[in-house]
């Protein structure tokens, strides 16, 4: 193997060990090791800026300009208080509703944005039901991943997929990945009011404080809701019609932003810039660099190689491993990092000979998206709520959260390798 190939391996394993300990903030770990594979010359700046996907980085900041600008008319608290009054105030019909909600909302919203939005009122009316709100929690990030799953923009690995692809539109994603993550939330939602119904029982009176609850009073602003409500259905039509009308993904989502900007006003601007998670965009600049210098070297197309020996060119060996590795990689590794490697190698399966690649994008969705429920750290928006959770004195420990995540997480991977080989590989 050649001097710049080991470079590369090396800096890209050191990256990842420190993005994993957690000691130093995953951001300024993933830019430099990018900046890294420019200074050592293993890329050159061309080729890293070639590499960086802004399709994607243009997607994510359209619509966390959009869902916070969204999230200030006190929407999405109405929408959890009227589900938590028409289930009577009933605990376990609430734990039902808002485990829901979580699932339709990252589908549409993405499953960070979502959860930020969802736990703090959950915590109005687990305060107002006197039940524990872990259970609550629980079932909300497990939904999160879940429901990310089923579209485009759900959750970033599919961001990142869809850009790489461009076959794979937002229909696309709905049509394929949709059945079946609504057949895991059927399966998952009973199997979670099992596990959590004796921990949260409440009395009448409780219950009625629920159906006194105002939801009118939280919408703080109608003509801004208005106009919030009118570009999201906007965006969310375009991102249905991106390939029709030959633009891509991230064209619709700032083009919804910008336009809801304009119709806010410029004070709503800087307000709406500030809300950006730059953190999360500079990391994913990061991380395209850091493995344009794995592909530019060769390392990703030996790794491929390796692969097509392994499962011997065959579609369905190559699916069931996609699935699976990406699912318990994922639960124990970040699954943004582990996506930017699997693409190019899987486009470098492709060019090997390997059939059938559709199978192997949405088993590699399915496994990093759905595998990210199996710990706590294996998604950004389980660490999320667990950082919510502990500053409300409810500490999410990781052994009690993979008790309960790692057995349902299997259960859904199974699901999945069942749904691939149906559709798929027969």
């Amino acid at each position: 193997m050649e001097q710049q190939a080991i470079w590369a391996i090396s800096i890209f394993l050191i990256i990842y060990a420190l993005i994993i300990s957690e000691k130093i903030h995953r951001t300024i770990v993933a830019m430099i090791g990018g900046v890294l594979m420019v200074v050592l010359g293993i890329v050159n700046q061309e080729e890293a800026l070639h590499h960086i996907d802004f399709n994607t980085l243009g997607l994510l900041i359209g619509m966390m300009i959009i869902v916070n600008i969204t999230a200030e008319t006190g929407l999405f608290k109405y929408i959890a208080i009227v589900a938590a009054k028409k289930a009577k105030g009933d605990p376990t019909r609430i734990l039902v509703s808002l485990t829901l909600i979580t699932a339709l909302g990252s589908a549409f919203l993405d499953n960070v944005t979502t959860v930020l939005l969802m736990v703090p009122v959950t915590f109005s009316i687990t305060r107002q039901l006197r039940v524990h709100p872990v259970p609550y929690l629980i079932a909300q990030i497990l939904a999160a991943n879940i429901g990310g799953t089923a579209t485009l923009i759900g959750d970033p690995p599919n961001i990142m997929i869809g850009s790489a692809v461009k076959e794979l539109t937002f229909m696309a994603f709905i049509l394929n990945l949709a059945p079946i993550t609504a057949l895991i939330m059927a399966v998952i939602v009973p199997l979670l009011v099992v596990l959590f119904r004796s921990r949260i029982q409440t009395t009448p009176e409780l219950k009625q404080s629920i159906m006194n609850m105002d939801e009118k009073e939280v919408l703080t602003d109608r003509k801004l809701l208005i106009q919030c409500l009118t570009i999201l259905g906007l965006t969310i039509a375009g991102f249905f019609l991106h390939q029709l009308l030959h633009l891509e993904s991230a064209t619709v989502a700032m083009a919804g932003a910008f336009l809801l900007l304009l119709l806010t006003g410029e004070h709503k601007m800087e307000e709406a810039f500030t809300k950006v998670e730059w953190m999360t965009i500079f990391f994913f600049v990061g991380l395209f660099v850091l493995v344009s210098g794995l592909v530019e070297t060769g390392v990703i197309s030996r790794l491929a190689a390796q692969a097509v020996e392994l499962t011997g060119g065959d579609p369905v060996a190559a699916a069931m491993l996609i699935l699976w590795i990406s699912a318990i990689a994922s639960a124990f590794l970040d699954n943004i990092p582990f996506v930017a490697t699997m693409i190019p190698m899987i486009q470098e399966m492709g060019h090997m000979g390997v059939g059938n690649l559709e199978s192997l994008w949405w088993s590699l969705a399915l496994g990093a998206c759905l595998g990210g429920n199996g710990s706590l750290i294996g998604a950004s928006a389980n660490l999320i709520v667990a950082g919510m959770s502990g500053k409300e004195g409810y500490p999410i420990r990781f052994i009690q959260y993979m008790k309960y995540g790692f057995p349902l997480m299997l259960l859904s991977i199974l699901l999945s390798s069942a749904y691939i080989y149906l559709r798929y590989l027969m």
